[in-house]
């Protein structure tokens, strides 16, 4: 899949294209209903199929105290677009200029600089443009004018309640990740790049990857059986309230099982698979690193490893 930050820039200008239009964090049922309607387009018209997007979620800049917190860090939503079958993205870099282009002006723009926009696909909600001054009404009037169609497609619901980026925040941070994976479409997985740590659990005998995780909801703290591609391991999320410094803010640990080797700055994805404990504080190192061996050794048996 092309990823791309301009529409100018698509490898394909001779042909027409149906592009999705969304925030599209966790990339759930919903965003991919949206996403397949602008693939069906572009398949049938012998075009191609785009999903606009943008860099960070819309109210990081125009509300930040009401701003998100992330389902899937950047890297991991591209790839969710790209497995969906999309051929390209137009990421957008939503800063403060652009919050104030209206979203009869981005549509225009948008149009132009594809030249040959075969329709518009979103959920029916969706509102864009400075002021949320863009909704469906305002895409039909002017796919009437510019000529083009709109699809502005009904939430997908689930157990008789719409899939929304909102309900599956809550579903993780409530630690129902099964329901977080059935709207996902996918098992649910924290995402982020390895970063440098203390190294304490290297001196326990647990070396840990420390993933950075910052903006993301994440489940509750506590210690939980986990698969990073063809690996096991047991993760922790939580202050490590056992130190005598414990963290201001939760962080995430994954202790690969039966591995070595250099982790630093690539990108870790690392599905769930079962909650072990709580975090908890133990009375001394010795006593967490009984824990932690514990904890390997229920892992390795519901890993079945």
């Amino acid at each position: 899949m092309e990823i791309i930050h301009h529409a100018r820039e698509l490898s394909h200008p001779s042909r027409k294209v149906a592009v999705a239009i969304g925030v599209f964090d966790g990339v759930h049922l919903g965003h991919q209903q949206v996403l397949r309607q602008a693939i069906a387009d572009a398949r049938g018209h012998g075009g191609i199929a785009v999903a606009v997007t943008f860099d960070r979620h819309p109210n990081s800049i125009v509300s930040p105290d009401r701003a998100p917190g992330l389902i899937y860090s950047l890297p991991q939503k591209l790839r969710s677009i790209a497995s969906v079958g999309l051929d390209a993205v137009i990421l957008l870099k939503f800063d403060e200029p652009f919050s104030r282009i209206s979203g009869d002006s981005f549509i225009r723009e948008l149009s132009k600089d594809i030249g040959d926009l075969l329709s518009v696909c979103v959920g029916s909600t969706f509102s864009f443009g400075h002021k949320r001054s863009g909704n469906v009404a305002l895409l039909k009037d002017l796919g009437d004018e510019l000529d083009f169609g709109v699809h502005g497609l009904a939430a997908v619901s689930l157990d008789g309640t719409r899939v929304s980026s909102t309900r599956l925040r809550e579903a993780i941070t409530c630690g129902d990740i099964d329901a977080a994976s059935q709207m996902l479409g996918r098992p649910y997985a924290v995402c982020g790049a390895v970063v440098h740590g203390d190294k304490l659990g290297t001196s326990m005998g647990f070396p840990t990857a420390n993933l950075d995780i910052t903006g993301l909801i994440l489940p509750p703290s506590g210690v939980y059986a986990v698969r990073v591609q063809e690996h096991q391991g047991v993760m922790n999320i939580g202050s490590r309230p056992t130190l005598n410094r414990p963290s201001t803010e939760n962080r995430v640990e994954v202790h690969l099982l039966d591995y070595s080797g250099d982790l630093y700055g690539q990108e870790m994805e690392v599905t769930i698979i079962q909650r072990l404990r709580d975090e908890k504080q133990f009375s001394s190192l010795v006593e967490l690193q009984t824990q932690i061996a514990q904890d390997v050794a229920c892992a390795r048996g519901i890993l079945g490893c």
